[in-house]
């Protein structure tokens, strides 16, 4: 079964707009390994209309010395879109998504090997947060407070949203990699709750 893995470029505020801010930070070594690791252990792009066809004005003309750019343009993509034609989806490998996101995406996890990657796609991000959808979230937190107006997480509760930690570094421009799982959601038992409350 597939992970889906939501990767982000977020500023201090928690926004996501598009990243042209994050052009002024110079990524070091570690942000360019935790950026390669993500690629390299998905096997597939799950983006919204709006990011993929950014990426895919972009992309099929890149190249770089890591492999990075190969593997971005060979491997396979999903756009959803309800919208979108097959003759407009021209990056290499693509796949439209029409109809139920939910169970087309639930489809997806049980069909592709190796990690699902969702970059960017705001939306799409919301649905699959408000689904449970997301497996792991892998966060490039900038220390920059702009505003904006698509933040990373919808209206939820926090009950919704909560995350464990599993991963935390911070890059020489002083950028912090996150990698979260959401936390388990089981309610502790009974025997659990009355120790915490005589040890208060």
């Amino acid at each position: 079964m597939a992970r889906i893995v939501v990767s982000e470029f977020v500023t201090l505020d928690g926004f996501i707009d598009e990243p042209k801010w994050t052009w002024q930070f110079s990524r070091g070594p570690e942000a360019n390994k935790f950026k390669l690791d993500e690629l390299f252990a998905s096997d597939a792009l799950l983006l919204g209309r709006v990011t993929y066809e950014g990426f895919a004005q972009a992309w099929p003309s890149m190249t770089d010395d890591a492999g990075f750019a190969d593997k971005m343009n060979s491997m396979r993509k999903y756009v959803v879109s309800a919208t979108m034609t097959d003759v407009e989806a021209t990056w290499n490998n693509t796949t439209v998504v029409r109809g139920d996101v939910v169970r087309e995406v639930a489809e997806l996890k049980s069909e592709v090997g190796g990690d699902i990657l969702v970059e960017g796609s705001c939306q799409l991000v919301h649905t699959l947060v408000e689904q449970n959808l997301v497996d792991e979230y892998r966060l490039m937190v900038f220390p920059i407070v702009l505003g904006g107006s698509q933040h990373l997480f919808p209206n939820l509760s926090a009950e919704q949203v909560r995350l464990s930690l599993t991963e935390a570094k911070t890059d020489d421009s002083g950028v912090l990699l996150l990698t979260y799982e959401p936390a388990p959601t089981e309610l502790p038992a009974a025997d659990e709750v009355l120790a915490s409350s005589s040890r208060a």
